[in-house]
């Protein structure tokens, strides 16, 4: 079960394939990008995300017997406790967050502590300018200017194959992991995924 957040709050709730039935897989975008005095922020749709063909190819090889790996939920694997980020912290706090931690990115919460957005690197160095692991200058930005929104999550017993799979067709590196009360449970990063698919073989994530 994946679900979809954004500023207004749940905008989807539903399976993979209804999800790219109403938001086709496009990478994600800012909800706020940062663009010079006078300009306006256009919206890019990329091409299909590298590796999409070789999945397809692979798909195709793979005999009807195979036998599917073992059924694993997200729940299983997940990484618990989730640092996160509230939407009016400033981007150098953030960053510096980040780096202290050891991660690359972090879910955003409003003041009710509900999902609004997903915040990584690449977002927040488009404000801050650093020297290795010094900011030097930022802008006046807090995390809701360059966070992603709207945000995929899914339900703690979703299967890591569906995962994967959203993962590699729109682009994510991490998806968070929501309870029913819709709190922050974990998050399943790919490399949680990679993790899964060393240590329990035989998993066949694209079938």
């Amino acid at each position: 079960m994946f679900t979809v957040y954004g500023l207004t709050g749940q905008v989807f709730s539903g399976s993979l394939e209804a999800l790219n039935r109403i938001h086709p897989p496009v990478r994600s975008r800012n909800a706020r990008g940062i663009a010079r005095e006078g300009e306006e922020l256009g919206v890019e749709v990329p091409a299909a995300p590298p590796g999409h063909a070789a999945v397809r190819a692979y798909r195709s090889m793979l005999p009807e017997e195979l036998e599917r790996g073992p059924l694993v939920h997200a729940a299983q694997i997940m990484s618990r406790p989730v640092t996160v980020l509230h939407q009016d912290d400033a981007v150098a706090r953030a960053w510096r967050l980040l780096q202290d931690r050891r991660i690359h990115q972090a879910p955003v919460l409003d003041d009710g502590e509900r999902l609004v957005g997903m915040v990584g690197e690449r977002e927040l160095l488009t404000a801050i300018d650093i020297d290795g692991d010094r900011v030097l200058e930022h802008l006046k930005r807090h995390v809701r200017d360059v966070m992603t929104s709207p945000v995929v999550a899914a339900a703690p017993v979703t299967d890591i194959r569906r995962i994967a799979a959203a993962m590699l067709e729109r682009g994510l590196s991490a998806v968070p992991i929501l309870d029913e009360r819709g709190h922050i449970a974990g998050i399943v990063s790919r490399t949680d995924v990679l993790r899964a698919v060393m240590t329990d073989p035989p998993l066949s994530l694209w079938r």
